[in-house]
């Protein structure tokens, strides 16, 4: 069984190429007794780094990558070439909109204006809005000051705001985000993942294990997570959480002992890694910290709230159930993984 996906990191480097997949059809697989999704992704691409092929386009599906249930079924999306990049049309996205959106950049893979079809997310929201049955024209601005956009849809400055974590405000209704703001269904859902040095002894089986430990996440990134109420990390002072102003910054302390593991999301520490040279010093555990969805978020106190937020996810349905999501899913994840490596 694996362990670590740090333990992948080399065998990745011996795999044979992935096979001819210019007349590739995504396919349906059964999950059996003992698969993982490492071992599907092996299986059928040749190449075990092609696991977040499966695990983005099956959402839901996957909260534990090394334990999914007998039986599941799972879609097994073609590989894409990220150098071959198109993006999809946009007919709705237009200056003098009906409904207007504003996101961020500096979020690749999943909101950049630098990244192609400027980002992953960006591409879903715009095809959703084509999918659902009362499409609107829309219009997306881009504000690079994350901490602006609460207030800015607080005053209906712009309608929604995308992509944004949502805490579990069944367990904690006074939470801001949830007192404050209506949530879409999850565009993508992420892992959330603990970045060890190799070899260093730190494991991550159960919660248990990370009592006493330091962790690291940058400042402005949600530590909801961390203090679920079943988890309490932070307010029973459990742990010891280091906030420094940028990802690098957490894998600087990391690397050099100040810190025992960085939580992040794949993709987020995956590029840091690679853009510090450090892909081969430190890697993720395998067993992840949570999984996180990013969702489209609209004030309370929109008065067309509710209609906004029902095209977002009748369309956003819509597109799940077409093979159109797994196509951008897959386009992106491949301009990630050819950029990483």
């Amino acid at each position: 069984m694996l362990k670590h996906l740090r333990n992948t990191a080399a065998a990745l480097l011996t795999l044979s190429a992935a096979p001819e997949l210019a007349d590739c059809t995504a396919a349906a697989h059964i999950v059996q007794p003992g698969e993982t999704v490492f071992t599907i992704a092996e299986g059928y691409y040749g190449q075990l780094e092609q696991w977040s092929l499966i695990f983005y386009s099956n959402p839901g599906k996957l909260t534990n990558p090394l334990e999914i249930p007998a039986g599941t079924q799972l879609t097994i999306p073609c590989p894409t070439d990220g150098s071959a990049f198109v993006a999809d049309a946009t007919p709705l996205q237009v200056e003098d909109a009906e409904m207007k959106l504003v996101t961020g950049s500096n979020y690749a893979p999943f909101t950049d204006r630098a990244w192609p079809g400027q980002g992953m997310i960006t591409e879903l929201v715009n095809a959703a809005m084509e999918e659902t049955p009362d499409p609107v024209t829309f219009s997306i601005a881009w504000e690079d000051d994350w901490a602006k956009h609460f207030p800015a849809l607080n005053d209906k400055e712009f309608d929604m705001g995308f992509p944004w974590a949502k805490p579990d405000c069944a367990a904690t209704p006074d939470n801001e985000r949830c007192v404050n703001y209506h949530f879409s269904e999850p565009i993508v859902e992420l892992l959330q993942l603990l970045f060890v040095v190799n070899g260093s002894g730190m494991t991550f089986e159960s919660d248990e294990d990370i009592i006493g430990k330091t962790l690291c996440r940058p400042a402005g990134y949600f530590t909801f997570d961390l203090d679920a109420p079943d988890r309490l990390w932070l307010t029973n002072g459990l742990i010891r959480l280091e906030t420094p102003a940028t990802p690098a910054d957490c894998f600087d302390l990391l690397v050099r002992g100040q810190v025992d593991a960085v939580a992040l999301n794949e993709f987020t520490g995956w590029t840091t890694l690679s853009e510090m040279g450090l892909r081969s010093a430190v890697a993720p555990l395998a067993n992840p910290l949570g999984v996180q969805g990013l969702h489209v978020i609209i004030s309370k106190r929109h008065w067309r709230g509710t209609t906004h937020l029902y095209r977002i996810n009748a369309g956003l349905a819509q597109l799940k159930e077409s093979a159109r999501y797994d196509e951008i899913v897959s386009r992106h994840l491949g301009v990630f993984w050819d950029r990483v490596n």
